[in-house]
Parts: C-alpha cells; structure tokens; sequence
C-alpha cells in the first residue's frame, strides 16, 4: 500500500498554486527527471525560469553558490533589489557574508543545545497527546502537529504563553500567503504593493517586526536573559553585532519556518501511518528505528518544495544553457522522490539508511539552522503518539496547502483506537 498516489496528468503548471493544493505533482517531476531535468518553464506572472529536478543535479549545483547564487531571492518571485534588500534574512545571502551572519546564531542553534531541550518536548507531547487523542476522532494537524512546534518555539525563544497562537497565525500568513485559509492578502489574488518592503510580500511582516522590537525591549528592561534570542544579540567574536534589521527579518523566519516545516512533516507522518499500517507497529517496537525515522518522515515531507537561485554566469547542463541573471529552481520536491537516490521512493521507510533527502538543503551552505529541533520534535512525538494508540486511520479526505513553495497537509482529519 502507497501513503498517497499523484493525480497530476505529468504536465502540470509548476508555477500555479493551485495545482499544489491537490499535492504536489509528481507525475510531472518524474517526466521533467526523466526527459527533461533542467526544464525551462515560462511563467504568466514574471520573468521564466529553469526547473531542475534531479537529486544529483540540485546536489551538484547547490553546492556551487559561486554560479547559483541566493543573493537575488530564494522564491519564484521576482522582485527589486530596494525589495531584496529590504525583506532578505541570511537566507538570501551567499558566502563569505552568508557565514559571518550564520556564525552569530548557529549556536543556539547547535545540536548539543538544542538536545537540552528533549525533556521539554516530550512534557509537551504528553500535554498535547493527551488532549487530542481523547477526541477519537479529530483533525491531526491542528490539535497535534500544529501544536508542538508553536509551543516549543515559546520555550526556546524565551516568549510568553499567551502570544503564541497570535504569533503562529502571523506566521501563517507569513509564509503560506498564498492560501486564503491561512491570510486575507493572498499574493497571487490581489495586489500586495503596499507590503513590498516586508518579508514575503505580507503586512503579517509589518506586525511581526513591531512585535519583535517591543519583545526585545521589555526583555532588556526586565533583565530577562532566557530563550536563543538573547543569545543571537550577542556580539560575535570579531565584536560585531547583527543589526536590527537583520534580528527583524531573523525573528520572522523563525517564526514561520520553525513552525510550518516540522508542522507539517508530523501532519505526513501520522497520514504515512494511516495508509501504512505496519509503521505503527515498527515504531512500537523501538530500538534503531529513532536513528532514522525522523528523517524519513521529513524525507516524505519535503516541507520545502523548492529553493531559488539566480546564475552569476552562463552553465551548461544537459545540453542546456542557463544564462547570467536566470532564475533557477531547485526542486526539492523532486528529488526526494528520484529513483536513482532511494529505493522505492513513494513507501516511507522507516529504516532507510543512507537517507541522502534534501530537505534540510544538506548539499550546500544553507543547511537549515533547525533540522536539530526538527529531528528531535518528530521523533519525540512520534515516540509518544505510538505509546497510546493501537491504531490510526483516516476519517476524511486530507487537504494540502495552497502553496507551490510551502508543501504540508493543512487538515488532517483521523480515527485512532486507543491501547
């Protein structure tokens, strides 16, 4: 039994939203790896741009930021420099000034300061699985997956209690503009002018960086040295100190994408479960299983579909010729799914090793700043949830994001039999 079969004709219109509320297309990224893995694509709404869809390909060229650079964008998109300049996170930069920033906040990102954090999350998976699994029936994404990373971003960032769902439902509307569910300023639907000089084109930008300011301050009034953020306003060791423009930015990223990316790998977990019985009993069972499993769920995930990059000077590929200033798009989608990198790509396998998966951009200088606590939510959760249930099955159609860049399960409605 497959988790979840595409529906796409293989001709997709990559650059619609709209075609990936009914999942992602991979019919059409099976054809493009197939015959045409560095694929032009024409777009209605700005400049074209090349799509690459092969595993060893984005490996290959994520690596070289000196030809694919991130510097002019990271989305589809097109935008002004005065607007890159004005909405860029350390994302959009390249090396050396992409490192200089990264050194001031990795380490409060670091696998060993993240791992002190295990007892808190597993205190807040039995809060959260408590509640949600006394319903029987109800919908997975909300009260289970959606909750975990909202609450645990509380914990590290120092915040309170009572402004996380406010925080959460702007960064909703930060980072999935793109679906009516999720924000009133929907970016392909209306013009968002106004909100050019914030981050993703969204007024959720606006508020998010008043908030951040007055966090700060109130924090620096009462002395309250608690949470990473203290730590990222640190002066590094060359005794610079990240601007507040740079924190602005920082702070919404990490609202956004700390919640949305390991929301949604749980969401594709428990469905991978619904529709493969035996991962329950697998994970019952324990042992080595954990050395794995969590990269596998976020393999199947690949909450990030895609990354941009903009060619500094003319490279040919598969015959192919990507000019200087091209748009290109990194297909992460695509490539967790290849054939030629994992065996059996569309069965989560809960023992797959080696997982070379990219979701977390492992190839090149961006690898994501919190696959730590990604790795670390998803397996305590999922050590937790399979302690309490006997079984889980699907109570309804499931409904994915109204994203082409953001991939998740927004409603995830199930049954569970309790042990």
């Amino acid at each position: 039994m497959t988790v979840w079969t595409p529906t796409d004709d293989g001709f997709a219109d990559l650059t619609s939203h709209d075609t990936f509320a009914r999942g992602a297309p991979h019919n059409t990224f099976a054809r493009l790896r197939r015959d045409d893995p560095v694929h032009w694509t024409e777009w209605d709404g700005g400049e074209g741009f090349w799509s690459i869809t092969r595993h060893a390909d984005i490996t290959e060229m994520n690596r070289n930021f000196a030809v694919f650079s991130s510097a002019r964008g990271i989305r589809m998109e097109d935008q002004t420099y005065e607007e890159y300049l004005a909405r860029r996170t350390f994302q959009e930069t390249d090396p050396p000034e992409h490192m200089m920033t990264r050194i001031k906040v990795a380490k409060a990102f670091s696998k060993p300061v993240i791992a002190k954090f295990e007892e808190d999350i597993r205190t807040l998976c039995d809060e959260i699985l408590d509640t949600a699994l006394q319903h029987g029936e109800f919908d997975a994404t909300k009260l289970i997956a959606r909750q975990l990373p909202m609450r645990m971003l509380g914990r590290i960032l120092g915040l309170p209690d009572e402004d996380l769902p406010w925080l959460v439902e702007k960064g909703d509307a930060l980072i999935a503009n793109t679906d009516p569910d999720f924000t009133d300023h929907v970016l392909d639907r209306m013009t968002t002018d106004e909100f050019r000089m914030m981050p993703f084109n969204s007024p959720a930008g606006a508020e998010l960086y008043t908030y951040a300011k007055d966090l700060m301050a109130r924090k620096e009034a009462a002395g309250d040295t608690s949470g990473v953020l203290h730590l990222i306003l640190q002066p590094g060791k060359d005794g610079s100190v990240i601007t507040e423009e740079e924190f602005r930015n920082f702070f919404c990223l990490l609202v956004a994408a700390g919640n949305d990316t390991t929301r949604y790998s749980i969401a594709a977990g428990i469905q991978a479960m619904c529709h493969q019985p035996e991962l329950l009993g697998q994970m019952q069972e324990g042992g080595a299983i954990w050395d794995t499993a969590p990269d596998e769920i976020i393999r199947w995930t690949t909450p990030a579909t895609y990354f941009r990059r903009t060619v500094t000077r003319d490279f040919e590929a598969h015959g192919k010729t990507m000019r200087e200033g091209d748009k290109v798009l990194f297909w992460f989608a695509s490539a967790n799914r290849d054939e030629e990198a994992f065996d059996d790509p569309f069965r989560v396998n809960l023992f797959r090793s080696p997982n070379k998966h990219l979701s977390f951009g492992q190839s090149g200088p961006h690898v994501c700043l919190g696959m730590w606590l990604a790795r670390l939510e998803v397996r305590v959760l999922f050590q937790e949830l399979c302690k309490r249930i006997k079984s889980v099955e699907p109570a309804g159609e499931h409904k994915f994001l109204r994203s082409n860049f953001v991939g998740g399960i927004k409603e995830l409605p199930v049954r569970v039999k309790l042990q």
